[in-house]
């Protein structure tokens, strides 16, 4: 018997003592490394969603990279699964609304991590989100829009119409992708039934680069989209809703707003596209 188990009440106290060092150290209790087989399944899973680039081991972490986009991420074993590093804070915050774990203090050299995933076929899911949101923050959008135009000179009133419904199309694909194919207001998850909405619309825009930008848009639901593109509704800086007091409380009921809708998942990037909405577009209804 340890001399710790002689002194009345030793042995519980150590007990509590690591529990709560651990709770207060979360990454201190050990992990087992990834095995060879585990590496193969990480790997082809990170190639899946479009990490090309040959992965590297850099301490307990094996770290994913790829030509489309500019952000990292790592994976390393975890006391509940696995843990996620990713190199850019925002993407992080992004993706982890759509899993159950959540962001964990950040671990050098990654902005943000994600703790707790369970198992293979969430981290493959993850990946997959990473990659795509990757992707949009990485400006692909825009860059197939001027390839477009490169290809289509003309400027004609007839080919300028193509080419905005061309960007409109982009413009739709990137907000389906960031925002995970569901309005980022009431979560509807049906994509065929959602609309890109400009905050600041099309022809107010001063460069395809505002046109484009994924943070000037809002996946929305149809009646959404349309009270929010004709002025009847805004959003605050807080995601929070703002309805036009010109809506009677009638309309309000059969258009089903309640006053505490709100975006999920809003940035600061969107903040500056929805302080030129509140300024320009709501209260004046077209």
């Amino acid at each position: 018997m340890s001399s710790a188990a002689k002194l009345p009440g030793g042995i519980a106290l150590e007990i509590i003592t690591a529990e709560l060092a651990e709770a207060i150290h979360p990454y201190d209790a050990p992990a087992a490394p990834l095995g060879i087989l585990e590496r193969t399944r990480l790997e082809k899973a990170a190639q899946d969603a479009g990490f090309d680039l040959t992965a590297s081991l850099e301490g307990d972490w094996l770290v994913f990279r790829s030509t489309a986009f500019p952000f990292t991420v790592g994976v390393a074993p975890g006391r509940d699964g696995y843990r996620v590093g990713v190199s850019d804070a925002g993407l992080a915050r992004r993706v982890a609304i759509e899993f159950p774990p959540v962001i964990a203090e950040a671990l050098p050299p990654w902005e943000a991590c994600l703790d707790g995933i369970a198992d293979y076929p969430t981290l493959h899911r993850l990946f997959a989100r990473i990659a795509a949101v990757g992707r949009v923050l990485a400006g692909e959008g825009l860059r197939t829009f001027e390839a477009s135009c490169r290809q289509s000179p003309d400027t004609t009133e007839a080919t300028r119409l193509v080419v905005q419904r061309v960007g409109q199309d982009i413009f739709r694909a990137s907000l389906l992708a960031y925002w995970g194919q569901r309005c980022a207001v009431s979560g509807l998850a049906i994509p065929g039934l959602l609309r890109a909405s400009h905050i600041k619309p099309w022809a107010d825009c001063t460069s395809d680069a505002e046109r484009l930008d994924v943070f000037n848009g809002l996946l929305l639901a149809p009646q959404l989209d349309a009270l929010f593109d004709s002025g009847w509704i805004t959003f605050l800086d807080s995601g929070q809703i703002r309805i036009s007091q010109a809506l009677d409380a009638a309309s309000r009921t059969c258009l089903g707003l309640t006053g505490s809708e709100t975006i999920v998942g809003l940035t600061e990037r969107h903040q500056v596209y929805l302080t030129w909405h509140r300024k320009h577009r709501f209260g004046r209804r077209s």
